[in-house]
């Protein structure tokens, strides 16, 4: 069986019910700003709207306001009792405009202190593409965005891709506006992949959804964005 598919003995601990779903929904808390003091929380849905997990931001006030979104931070995400299941990574990593170096990556827990995967940008000057990785850092996935991603206005697909290039999923966002984009933290993702891909695998994508939003997160204007990208 590929490793991409479903393993029931290896499902981490608060991670059982994304056996049973193919669809995240991630939706941005709106918070108060305060000269950028807030931190990123985020709601974890399923495709019915019920809350199955949540999310919270975690690191300095000073990192958040002089490094912006390219700050480095640590996510908790945990189940509706309140307990941590994932965490995830992410270390600081300069603008790359023209060339392969500094590019963004994460690391994903699950439970927290057992690393299951990675997420590692691909330098590409046309288009946003990253690379999935499992435990023993061997690539399973790609995700794939469209050109000029950062700038354009409509819903924004990002296909996740098999070994083979064919498409596996994909993980949308969801343009709410330029009024509400602009003023607001209220970003909506939403993630689909195959029932049985490996719950492990499922989370990884979840936590490349939270990576692709921070380099969406706009603190120094749209240049910015299209230099993360690109």
């Amino acid at each position: 069986m590929s490793q991409l598919y479903s393993n029931p003995g290896a499902v981490p601990p608060g991670l059982e019910y994304l056996t049973q779903i193919d669809q995240i929904l991630i939706q941005k808390i709106e918070l108060l700003e305060v000269i950028g003091f807030e931190a990123n929380q985020y709601e974890i849905k399923n495709s019915m709207g019920q809350k199955i997990y949540n999310a919270k931001e975690i690191n300095e006030c000073c990192a958040r306001n002089c490094d912006g979104a390219l700050r480095s931070f640590e996510l908790k995400i945990k189940d509706n009792m309140d307990q941590e299941v994932m965490h995830l990574i992410r270390p600081f990593r300069c603008i790359s405009c023209c060339c392969p170096c500094c590019l963004q990556e994460m690391e994903v827990q699950a439970p927290p202190g057992n690393t299951i995967g990675y997420i590692s940008q691909d330098w590409n000057i046309f288009k946003p593409k990253f690379s999935i990785y499992d435990m023993s850092e061997t690539k399973v996935l790609s995700i794939e965005g469209p050109s000029f991603a950062a700038i354009c206005c409509g819903d924004v697909d990002f296909e996740v891709q098999g070994k083979d290039g064919h498409p596996v999923g994909r993980i949308s966002k969801q343009w709410s506006g330029l009024i509400k984009e602009g003023l607001t933290d209220s970003d909506h993702f939403g993630i689909n992949f195959p029932m049985d891909l490996d719950v492990r695998m499922k989370a990884v994508l979840m936590g490349a959804c939270f990576l692709i939003d921070y380099i969406f997160e706009d603190t120094s204007g749209s240049m910015q964005r299209c230099c993360v990208f690109f």
